[in-house]
């Protein structure tokens, strides 16, 4: 049975102090690092760009996943690369020619993925879904750490469950917003393969024991296979 992998969200660091955040992550077992890239128009915060990618990059070699919330993803998609992300997911309610940026991504040596807000169905990117490596299924409203998990989202992962097994495709489906202890189950019902970690991750006094906790109802229930 396969486990989840565990994303954390340097959202929630102290951006001052990345290093010991990456450490923690890294000594954590959780399996790649979620950086989330906000431009203050998709949603209202700005965070940060393609040189805290870069210099993050530098400083780990566990796999990042730039999620692009930005207006116009595909002018970003070539800083993004040179930085050093291995998946550049985006929004296609932020981008026009959605299959296009797709390219872009790929042709430059990513994996492309791409995310769902909350009110966006999985019908608007069903013909996507076999150009892609990562879904991000958002499961709060984007913009801001420490939400309360919306449940109606979870189902749209078992829909997409469905759909990449009648497609015989591989990509991964991966979730975000309002994940930790208190949803675990909850969230492992859906089965999604990746559970993406903000608050919940920097406000544990012990991570690593966090990332077990996660992991724990897959194996418990038997859901993955």
């Amino acid at each position: 049975m396969r486990e989840p992998l565990i994303a954390p969200s340097v959202l929630s660091a102290d951006f001052a102090d990345i290093d010991s955040a990456l450490r923690l992550i890294e000594q954590s077992g959780a399996d790649w690092i979620h950086l989330d890239v906000m431009d203050g128009h998709f949603v209202p915060p700005i965070t940060f760009g393609a040189k805290m990618v870069q210099d993050i990059r530098k400083r780990t070699r566990l796999p990042l996943d730039a999620h692009l919330m930005v207006e116009a993803p595909e002018r970003q998609v070539e800083d993004f690369a040179e930085a050093g992300a291995d998946f550049i997911t985006f929004h296609p309610e932020a981008c026009v020619h959605a299959h296009r940026c797709i390219q872009m991504i790929r042709n430059r040596g990513c994996k492309p993925g791409i995310s769902i807000v909350p009110s966006t169905p999985v019908s608007v990117i069903e013909e996507l879904l076999p150009f892609v490596e990562l879904i991000l299924v958002m499961t709060v409203n984007p913009g801001y750490g420490g939400q309360d998990l919306l449940p109606f989202c979870l189902e749209k992962v078992k829909k997409l469950r469905r759909i990449r097994s009648e497609l015989k495709a591989d990509f991964l489906i991966s979730v975000d917003g309002g994940i930790g202890p208190s949803t675990a189950s909850q969230a492992a019902q859906a089965r999604p393969d990746v559970l993406v970690m903000g608050s919940a991750f920097f406000s544990s006094p012990d991570p690593a024991t966090l990332v077990e906790q996660m992991r724990a109802p897959y194996a418990t229930t038997g859901l993955i296979c």
